[in-house]
């Protein structure tokens, strides 16, 4: 954790920042489940992200760096969560890719060497293979992927596709699910985008983000035009690097 908390307090000057948050609740029940915080700017000319995700009291749990290199579609990231230690991520090492996870109790991460095949997408990298497939998926086609699980070390085999055209709300509704014989038996992820602009209004589905017991958790997360803000200055994003992460979001 502390190694990674240098790197993101080493970062350069960081260039054309923005911030947008998102709001998850839990689909059983509708508690706030947490927030997360994304900021977008660019270090040497290569687009990051810095996302921090936020307990419902408002103190910060977990943090994540992706930073689109080699591609925005297989970015690379590292992922550290502050209540049982959890860490996953992705990186650039001689010879190829390699992704890792690390689960409470193990004392050292688990690499493991991956082949990135022309249909991989990593983490964010969803968001960036939906826009450059727009209108392939815009005219009803379907588009298939392959999705990596970091704490699994293998991808997946997704497809995506629009649910139902609604025009007349200017969005389109994606529906992605495992391109499998038994993809029945998996849950669905449903994906709002606005027609105008292709941002992400909403996400339905099963969040990489843990609860708070270690178990995964079925959300929806809406991202309003009213949590966005232009032009955020370098301080604010070093205070969310230097963040200390909670240990608990209980109490």
């Amino acid at each position: 954790m502390l190694l990674f908390l240098g790197f993101l307090l080493s970062s350069p000057t960081l260039r054309a920042s923005d911030r947008y948050q998102g709001v998850a609740h839990t689909l059983k029940g509708g508690a706030l489940a947490y927030r997360e915080t994304h900021w977008r700017y660019q270090v040497r000319g290569v687009p990051t992200r810095l996302v921090v995700y936020y307990c419902p009291s408002g103190a910060a749990f977990a943090r994540k760096q992706v930073v689109d290199s080699p591609s925005a579609v297989a970015p690379n990231f590292m992922f550290v969560d502050g209540r049982d230690g959890y860490e996953e991520g992705v990186r650039t090492k001689a010879g190829g890719r390699e992704v890792y996870s690390r689960e409470q109790g193990d004392l050292r991460r688990q690499p493991r060497t991956i082949k990135i095949g022309s249909d991989a997408v990593i983490d964010a990298g969803f968001d960036a293979l939906v826009r450059q497939r727009w209108d392939e998926l815009l005219a009803g086609k379907k588009v298939s992927a392959a999705f990596l699980l970091p704490s699994r070390q293998d991808f997946i085999p997704v497809a995506i596709r629009e649910q139902s055209p609604d025009r007349i709300h200017g969005v389109m509704r994606l529906h992605m699910r495992l391109d499998t014989w038994f993809g029945f038996a998996a849950p669905d992820t449903e994906l709002v985008y606005r027609l105008s602009d292709r941002w992400l209004l909403s996400f339905q589905g099963i969040a990489s983000v843990r609860d708070d017991s270690g178990r995964h958790q079925a959300v929806r997360i809406e991202f309003p035009d009213r949590l966005r803000a232009n032009n955020v200055g370098q301080r604010e994003i070093n205070a969310a690097k230097a963040a200390p992460l909670a240990a608990s979001c209980k109490g």
